[in-house]
C-alpha cells in the first residue's frame, strides 16, 4: 500500500478499482467520465446518488455507516473516455472540509486489496473536492492524487467539467392536464419526486446536496469580492482573457508619514512547490509571463501604486497557483495604512474585472491579498484572501502562501 501526496500517481494493475472516500462526517461521493477535452459528453456521465451507474462506472452508498464509493471498470469504459474524477462534498449543506479532511482508499475491486490511500492536506473553506482521478496515459491506466478544492460546492465541480446545472425550478402556475412522456433518463440533478408537489411545499426528497446556480463569474460585469470569496475568470462559459493585470494600491500612513509597501506574486506548482517570486528586485519571472512595474517607495499618487502583469496563456504548465502579496518593507504595520486594495484588470483594455478592498487590517507587516488557482478544466479562479503574516519581505511569505493554496 502507498500513501500518496498531491500530484503523485501510481500505475494500476487491476482492471477494476474501487475508490472509497471516508471522513468524520457523511460525504456525498460522485464520479465524472471525461473525454480528451476534460468535459463530460452529457449529463449521463455524472455518476452520483441519484444516477448510480453509467458505462464502466458505478456508485455505491455507504448509508452513513460506511464510506460512499465509486468503482471504475477500465475495461468497460466507452471509447474516448480518458479520465474519471472522483469528487466528494459534505452531506450537510454549507459545511466545509475544515477539520474533517477525507481519506480516499483505492482498492482492487475484485480482491479488495488496498492499492493506495490519499488524504488531501491543508483544507479550509472548500465545500467540495476533486479527490483522486483514474486516467489513461500511453495506453496504461493510472491513479493520481489530486485534492483540488472548490469553495462553491459540487455545482462548481460539475460546471467546470461541462455538466448542466440549473437552479431549482419554480412551482408551476397551474397543474398540467396530462403528464408528458417520461424521458429516457432522469435529469441528473433533480431528486425524483414521489408525486407532483403543491406549489408552496419544499422538496420531498431526503436531505441531500442539490446543485445550485454554479460559481460566481463575470457575466454580469465587475465583481466586488469579500474575504474568502471566489470568482471564476470566465464570461459566457468561455475563457475571458489570457493576460491580466493585478493592481495593488494604498495610501500613505496616517500623520503624513510615507510607507513603503511592496507588491509581489509567488508562483507555485501543483504540489505547492515554490517556482519563483516576482517583486521589486526581480521584475520578470517564468520567461516573462509575469512582470512587475517596479517599486513605489511612498504610496503617493492616484491609482495603483504597483502593477503586476500576468500572461496566463504564457505561463508554463507547471505553474498552477499564484499568490499576490504585499509587504511593509519599512516595517510599519498594516494597521497604520490608510487603505489597501487589489484589483484585477483586463491587460488589453484596462477594464476592471474584480476588486478586493482590504478592511480590518491587523498589526502585521505582510498580507496575502489574493490567489489565482488554475482548475483542472484549464480556467482560472481568483479568491480574495486578506490573511496577515509577520514578514517584511516576500521571502517570508513563500511558506505561508504555499500553505494557503
Amino acid at each position: 500500500m502507498t500513501a500518496m501526496t498531491p500530484g503523485s500517481n501510481l500505475p494500476l494493475n487491476a482492471v477494476r478499482v474501487t475508490v472509497d472516500v471516508a471522513a468524520p462526517v457523511r460525504l456525498d461521493v460522485s464520479g465524472l467520465l471525461l473525454g480528451a477535452d476534460g468535459k463530460v459528453r452529457s449529463d449521463a456521465d455524472f455518476i452520483f446518488y441519484n444516477q448510480p451507474s453509467g458505462p464502466g462506472v458505478s456508485y455505491r452508498s455507504g448509508g452513513g455507516a460506511a464510506p460512499d464509493s465509486i468503482t471504475v471498470d477500465t475495461g468497460a469504459l466507452p471509447p474516448g473516455i480518458e479520465r474519471i474524477v472522483v469528487t466528494a462534498s459534505p452531506d450537510a449543506a454549507g459545511q466545509t472540509f475544515q477539520g474533517i479532511e477525507p481519506t480516499a482508499t483505492v482498492r482492487n475491486a475484485d480482491g479488495g486489496a488496498v492499492i493506495a490511500t490519499f488524504t488531501p492536506p491543508q483544507l479550509g473553506t472548500e465545500t467540495a473536492l476533486v479527490v483522486v482521478e483514474v486516467y489513461q496515459r500511453g495506453g496504461a491506466w493510472k491513479v493520481r492524487a489530486v485534492g483540488q478544492g472548490y469553495a462553491n460546492g459540487l455545482a462548481g465541480i460539475a460546471t467546470d467539467f461541462g455538466v448542466s446545472v440549473e437552479e431549482e425550478p419554480a412551482a408551476p402556475a397551474a397543474p398540467v392536464a396530462a403528464p408528458a412522456p417520461a424521458p429516457a433518463a432522469a435529469p441528473a440533478f433533480t431528486p425524483a419526486p414521489a408525486a407532483p408537489p403543491a406549489p408552496p411545499a419544499p422538496p420531498a426528497a431526503p436531505p441531500a446536496p442539490t446543485l445550485g446556480a454554479g460559481k460566481i463569474n463575470l457575466d454580469k460585469g465587475r465583481v466586488n469580492l469579500q474575504k474568502n470569496q471566489t470568482v471564476s475568470l470566465v464570461k459566457g462559459g468561455k475563457p475571458l482573457l489570457s493576460q491580466v493585470k493585478m493592481g495593488l494600491g494604498w495610501e500613505p500612513a496616517f500623520r503624513g508619514r510615507d510607507i513603503d509597501l511592496d507588491a509581489s506574486v509567488i508562483a507555485y506548482g501543483p504540489q505547492r512547490n515554490h517556482l519563483d517570486s516576482c517583486y521589486f528586485g526581480r521584475l520578470s519571472i517564468l520567461g516573462g509571463a509575469i512582470k512587475h512595474s517596479g517599486d513605489n517607495l511612498t504610496g503617493e499618487g492616484a491609482g495603483d501604486d504597483e502593477v503586476i502583469v500576468v500572461d496566463l496563456g504564457r505561463l508554463p504548465a507547471e505553474a498552477t497557483g499564484l499568490v499576490f502579496t504585499v509587504n511593509s518593507f519599512s516595517g510599519q504595520k498594516f494597521s497604520e495604512v490608510a487603505k489597501a486594495y487589489c484589483r484585477l484588470m483586463d491587460a488589453a483594455t484596462g477594464e476592471e474585472l474584480v476588486r478586493f478592498d482590504l478592511t480590518g487590517a491587523e498589526p502585521q507587516t505582510g498580507v496575502m491579498m489574493a490567489k489565482l488557482i488554475k482548475q483542472f478544466s484549464g480556467e482560472w479562479e481568483m479568491t480574495a484572501m486578506g490573511e496577515f503574516v509577520k514578514s517584511r519581505t516576500v521571502r517570508g511569505m513563500v511558506k505561508p502562501a504555499a500553505q494557503a493554496l
